[in-house]
């Protein structure tokens, strides 16, 4: 009895020498490798391309317009100022576009969280026929490029006379392709034992939706949800067509519209371009973090 207790703690002994050896070698850094270095080359070149112009606007946008203009141009700024921020806000109404764009955004991305999920939970736990052929068409819709689109959408604004009103820009924005494919990708990941119990004690489609599907699909929610403002934020082909009065222009629109005002003051058009981009820079540093893990958690690589 004493030799078999004896056995026990020298295999126990062994193993847990086994197990340290093993996590000291998984905690060992692993040599960078040729395509390591490659592609955080290759990451380094691409973050720079994107890096430079912005820091070039941001440079120039603190200029004397005097300055902007001379030869050979340079980095360095002999006399800094905010004139040309005082002069884009002081001559346009970018406080009313910014609440504009605020709203416009919100309610896209809002009503396209709702309408994608709910698509992408039929299409991923609700029986139906023909749910690949569906998921099939919807994902050809990212094919079609939205400017193909814009004849037959005008049109369709225009019977319903919501030409010059915010929905003109919303309604359209709504449906998103890739929301409906990012949350089926993440509903299909859920167990199904969630729903068969909730269908058990008596749960509909709709509660099931709202109640398990929804609360445990954050990520996924984060990620449509930052992506449409995102884009809805950018838009400016659309709302330009669709929007005639200043006082409903959006940001990226009414400083479209006034840039030709400025002329060759390129420290104002520069401060107009870091006035528009400045929320969604906002935007992607406070919730960075739910971005990637929204993308990471619905197969995304």
């Amino acid at each position: 009895m004493t030799a078999e207790v004896k056995d026990r703690s020298a295999e126990a002994a062994k193993a847990s020498v086994d197990a340290e050896r093993a996590g000291k070698h998984r905690g060992r850094a692993r040599p960078a490798s040729g395509f390591d270095r490659m592609a955080t080359a290759v990451v380094i070149a691409f973050g720079l391309l994107w890096l430079v112009p912005l820091l070039w606007a941001l440079n120039t946008s603190f200029k004397p317009e005097e300055e902007t203009t001379r030869l050979p141009l340079t980095w360095a700024i002999e006399n800094p100022t905010l004139d040309a921020y005082l002069g884009v806000i002081n001559s346009t109404d970018i406080v009313l576009w910014y609440g504009n764009s605020l709203f416009v955004s919100v309610m896209v991305s809002t009503l396209s969280v709702l309408v994608a999920s709910m698509a992408a939970f039929a299409l991923s736990r609700v029986p139906m026929a023909g749910k690949r052929f569906i998921f099939g068409a919807i994902l050809l819709g990212i094919m079609i490029p939205s400017q193909a689109l814009i004849v037959p959408l005008f049109q369709e604004m225009q019977v319903l006379g919501l030409l010059g009103t915010y929905w003109a820009v919303i309604l359209p924005q709504v449906p998103a392709a890739v929301g409906v494919f990012v949350f089926k990708q993440f509903f299909d990941g859920l167990p199904a034992a969630l729903f068969e119990s909730a269908q058990a004690d008596g749960a509909g489609w709709l509660r099931m939706w709202a109640t398990i599907a929804m609360p445990l699909s954050r990520p996924a929610i984060s990620a449509v949800a930052i992506f449409t403002f995102v884009w809805s934020w950018n838009a400016l082909l659309w709302p330009l067509l669709t929007l005639n009065d200043s006082q409903l222009m959006t940001v990226t629109v009414g400083l479209a519209t006034v840039q030709g005002e400025f002329g060759v003051a390129y420290a104002q058009i520069m401060a107009s371009a870091i006035l528009g981009a400045l929320p969604l820079l906002a935007v992607f540093l406070a919730f960075q973090r739910q971005i990637v893990q929204g993308i990471a958690n619905t197969g995304i690589k």
